[in-house]
C-alpha cells in the first residue's frame, strides 16, 4: 500500500493535482490521440512506397491503434515495422487500460456503497447495544437499592 500511496503523491506532483480516474483516462485518450496522428505521419515517412499519402498512414494509424488491423496496408520497411509496433502497443495498452478504469470505477462504486451499509448496519447495531446497556444498568441499579 505504501508503494501505491508514493506512486499515487508523484504523479500528483507531476501533474500538479491528484490523479483521479477521469484525468487519467484524459491523459490516456490524448496520448493514444498523439500516438496515432504521429504514426500517421511517420508511416508517411518511413515507409514512402507502402503509404503514398499522409492519409494512407492516418488510416493505417488508426485501423491499428483500434485493434482492427484490416491488413489493406502494411508496412514494409523496418523502420516502418517499428512505428507500427509501437502504434500496435499504444493500442493494446490503451483497451487494457480502459478496461482497467472502467473496472476501477465500477469496483470504487460498490465499494462506497458497501461501506455506506456496512456503516449505517454498525451504527443501529451500536445504538441497540447502547439501549440494552441502558437497560440493564437501571435494572442493577434497581436491585442495589
Amino acid at each position: 500500500m505504501a508503494g501505491r500511496d508514493l506512486a499515487s503523491k508523484r504523479l500528483a506532483e507531476l501533474f500538479g493535482r491528484e490523479l483521479t480516474v477521469m484525468r487519467a483516462a484524459g491523459v490516456l485518450v490524448w496520448v493514444t490521440l498523439l500516438v496515432t496522428i504521429a504514426g500517421g505521419f511517420l508511416m508517411r515517412l518511413a515507409d514512402p512506397k507502402a503509404f503514398p499519402t499522409i492519409g494512407r498512414g492516418m488510416w493505417f494509424s488508426v485501423q491499428t491503434v483500434t485493434t482492427v488491423g484490416y491488413g489493406d496496408v502494411t508496412p514494409r520497411t523496418v523502420f516502418g515495422r517499428f512505428v507500427a509496433s509501437v502504434v500496435m502497443l499504444n493500442g493494446i495498452a490503451f483497451i487494457a487500460v480502459l478496461t482497467a478504469i472502467i473496472t476501477t470505477t465500477f469496483i470504487e462504486n460498490a465499494r462506497r456503497r458497501f461501506a455506506a451499509r456496512a456503516n449505517d448496519s454498525t451504527e443501529a447495531k451500536l445504538d441497540e447495544i447502547s439501549r440494552r446497556l441502558a437497560a440493564l444498568e437501571v435494572a442493577v441499579k434497581s436491585r442495589t437499592d
